[in-house]
Formats: C-alpha cells, structure tokens, sequence
C-alpha cells in the first residue's frame, strides 16, 4: 500500500523532511562554494545576507550560567570544542537574536539544567564511569537548546562530526521530547 507523504505529514514528517532538505542546503553549500568573484557569490541588493553568528559571543553567553556549567579545571574538553557542529544547527534565518535566544533557553530551563549538572555532571557517579561527557560544557547549553529546536538536524549535523555516543547521552540526560537515538 503506497502513501502520499505529502498530502497528511506528521509533524515528525514534517521535521524529518525539513532536516533532510536543511542538511542537503548545508552539504550543498560546503562542497560548490563560487569563486569569490562570481555575481552568484555575491549576495543581490533585493536579498539581505543573514548575519554571521558570532561564536565568541554565544559562548560568552553561556559562560554567564555559572550554575549551568562545571568549574573549567573540571570540563573534559577547552570551551567551544563542540560549538561548531551545535551553530552549524542554526539557521541561518535564526543568527539575528540567536544569543538572545539562547539566553532565554537557559534561563527558562535553569532548574532542569542545575538537576542536570547535579545528577550527570563532573563529580557525579554516571560521569564517574566515562560517560556524559559534554554535561557541564558551555556549549552543551547551545547542544540543548538546538536539541529541543531543531533536533533531526543537529543530529544529521553531529553523524558527520562527532560519535554519537556524546550526544546519545546527553539526550537521555536531557530526556528529550523527540529521542533520535536508534
């Protein structure tokens, strides 16, 4: 029996579709970059370019949570190490307040993230094993807020980057509303 996908998506549907086509927009962009000198390279006068994020200010950002966050002698990784793929996961119609944003995140989930820090963080006995390694980064504030964003595509985005064993674990922390693990 053949369905038309189309016709009546689901909103899982229309998620997984909406991070297949942003994954085919972000691998199509990294491999056929124009020449820097091309019209295409430049961007018309009718389209405004979306703002560049600026890394340094939404890990800024996060480093303000003290309570969301390990002491840095005891995070397992230099601050930002996993900023790239979690920014990579914003859209570039999100970069304008995306700091803002985020900043709203956390302090709208900062119960949830201090029983997070306190149950999964340094120190705690599931970390003492090896595992929940990113809870307590700064950037895990970012992992988390494009978690509950746009989860299919920070997962798509983490696949190509890093083993999925970080994020696994942090979803299962987390207890994400949309689980992705198999």
């Amino acid at each position: 029996m053949s369905t038309n996908r189309t016709q009546h998506p689901t909103g899982t549907q229309r998620d997984a579709d909406g991070y297949g086509q942003e994954l085919a927009r972000i691998g199509h962009h990294q491999h056929e970059a124009p020449a820097p000198d091309s019209p295409s390279a430049q961007p018309s006068s009718q389209e405004d370019p979306a703002p560049v994020l600026d890394a340094a200010a939404v890990l800024a950002a996060a480093e303000r949570f003290p309570w969301a966050l390990a002491a840095p002698q005891a995070r397992h990784w230099p601050d930002g190490e996993f900023l790239d793929v979690a920014l990579s996961a914003v859209r570039p119609e999100e970069h304008q307040g995306y700091t803002e944003r985020l900043v709203a995140f956390v302090e709208q989930h900062r119960a949830r993230l201090e029983e997070l820090l306190r149950g999964y963080g340094p120190g705690s006995t599931p970390a003492s094993h090896g595992r929940y390694a990113l809870i307590g980064q700064p950037e895990t504030l970012v992992i988390l807020e494009r978690m509950e964003s746009v989860p299919f595509l920070l997962h798509g985005l983490w696949e190509m980057a890093y083993e999925e064993v970080f994020l696994r674990d942090l979803e299962f922390a987390w207890g994400s509303r949309t689980r992705l693990s198999r």
